[in-house]
This record gives structure tokens, sequence and C-alpha cells, in this order.
């Protein structure tokens, strides 16, 4: 069986660093799986390596699609698994935060309903009416586990899992174990960064200052101008508080501090998630960030170790 290597962690966790680290010293490639990564033009929000990074280590699994198209979780494992079987030996570095889409690859998706449009549109109206913390009540009811992985202005995905719950008559996460066509061929080493709570704050309120103040409006601007603001992937974190600044309904600084709870409450759903990924599978969790000389040794030992037991 092949090696992959796993690398997960909350945002501005330090992925990219230690999945470099990992790559220069083991001859490894490198797959985004991030679910706004996949999005062309969508680089400072989505904290995408940069290019001098991408020139040192090949990177995949990046710019697939223009923010006006559809990307699923199906999509991501189909784009994925492609990749991994032309890689002609060289070491997998699966890297980022987005579970649903490495679950996807790993672990496979169940078989899910097909979409009710009928029960779409109502959904929709419903969110517009009486707010989306509503929906996501609704969502609690049927599936709680949902409700704490999905954001409840995250409107499309709290829509697609009630309506997956309801045609089931079953929570959609307990449908996620049925079914699945998972990875095969592949030893999977896992690891998870989890660096303190109060260091991880402050790594993602500076990410987040540092997406505004090198542009994050400008290319808001420009992804606006060419995709229209309705284009999903513009409400997702950054991309939203910068459409707001866009529409004057907020100053660049207000824009920045919601920016900033949004990613570390998003941080804590991570967490969540994958600390409950390491309850199904074997995984080392790295207690620090993952640019650390420490962490960086810590994760090359356990790399190399899983090497030589192939």
């Amino acid at each position: 069986m092949l090696p992959l290597i796993a690398l997960f962690g909350a945002t501005a966790s330090g992925k990219t660093a230690l999945s470099l680290a990992l790559a220069n010293r083991f001859g490894g490639e490198i797959l985004s799986c991030d679910s706004v990564a996949v999005y062309r033009g969508m680089d400072l929000g989505s904290a995408k390596p940069s290019a001098a990074q991408r020139a040192l280590v090949r990177h995949h699994l990046l710019d697939l699609y223009d923010p006006d198209e559809a990307c699923t979780a199906g999509d991501y494992a189909r784009h994925a698994r492609a990749v991994l079987g032309e890689m002609g030996g060289k070491l997998p570095i699966l890297a980022g935060g987005t579970g649903l889409y490495a679950r996807a690859l790993l672990d496979g998706l169940f078989a899910a309903p097909p979409r009710d449009e009928a029960l779409r549109g109502l959904l929709r109206t419903r969110a517009v009416s009486r707010g989306a913390e509503h929906l996501h009540r609704t969502l609690a009811r049927l599936d709680v586990k949902a409700a704490e992985l999905i954001h409840a202005h995250d409107v499309a995905k709290v829509i697609r899992a009630i309506e997956v719950s309801l045609a089931a008559r079953r929570p959609m996460t307990e449908q996620w174990s049925a079914g699945r066509d998972g990875l095969t061929g592949y030893r999977v080493l896992r690891l998870i960064l989890a660096p303190e709570r109060a260091g991880l704050y402050r790594r993602i309120d500076a990410r987040a200052a540092a997406m505004f103040a090198s542009g994050l409006v400008d290319e808001t601007h420009g992804l606006i101008e060419r995709f229209g603001a309705a284009c999903r992937p513009l409400t997702s974190l950054g991309y939203s508080q910068a459409a707001a600044v866009l529409r004057g309904e907020l100053t660049e600084q207000e824009a920045t501090v919601l920016a900033q709870q949004g990613h570390r409450n998003y941080a804590k759903r991570q967490t969540t998630w994958f600390r409950r990924e390491a309850e199904l599978h074997e995984a080392h969790f790295l207690r620090g960030a993952g640019n650390s000389a420490e962490i960086q040794a810590e994760a090359l030992n356990l790399v190399e170790a899983h090497l030589e037991s192939a």
C-alpha cells in the first residue's frame, strides 16, 4: 500500500508551513483541502499558498473552478483521486482545514438523496423571512451534530442538511457512515495541528488583519464585478465582510474585527470536527503551530517512521 500524509488543523494553525517542510524533506507534493481555495481569484481570503511557495513545491487542487461554479465535496473527492492516480510515486501530502472535503476523499460519501427543489425553495424563503438563525434551529431539532458543525449563516449547507435529514427521516450525520466508497490502496498517517487556543487566536487575528491590509476589499470588488455578488463562495469569511465594506455597511476596521471573530468561531468548529475524526481514526495531535521548529521535527519523525513501516 502507498503512504499518504493527511495534515489537518484549524485556520491559521500553520498547515502551509508544515506541509512545505514535509514536502521538501520527503520529496512530496501537496494536495490542498480547502473549500475556498478551489476557486480561481479567491487568493487573499483563502490564504492560498503564494506563487513562491507553489514554485518550490507542486500544489494540486487549487483554482479548479470560477466562483460562480459549484464545487461539492464529491466533486473535490473526484478531482483528488484523479490527482493521486497521476502522482507517479511522489508522496501525497493532503493539507487543509475543510473536514467534509477530507472525509469525502478518505472515507467516501454516503449515498445522499436527490435534491428536492420544492423543499429548497421553501427553506430559502423561510431563511429570508425568518432569518438564517431560525433555519439553523430547525436543523438542530433534526440533527444536533450537523448543527454544531455548520455555521448558521452558511444557509446552503443548512438547507442541504435539513433536506437530507427529512428525506431519510434520519439525521444526516448518522447517514454518513452508511454506503461510503472509501479510498483504498493507501496507508494514511493523520496529523492534526492543535496549538493552544490563545496563541491560535492571536495568529487568526493577525492573519485576518493582514488579508484586509493586503487588499481583500479590492480582490472582492474584482470578483463581484466579474461573477456577481450572489456567488456562494463570496459569502465565506473575509469576503462577506469585505463585500459589506463595498456596500457601505461597514468600515474596513469594523469588517476586520468581524472577520477575526468569525474566523475564531470557525476554528472552534474545525477543532470539534477533527477531534471527532480522531475518535474514528488513529491520529497524532501536534500540540503547537506548524511553523514551530519543534512541531516540524516531531512531524518529520512521525512521517519518517510511517514511511519506514511500509
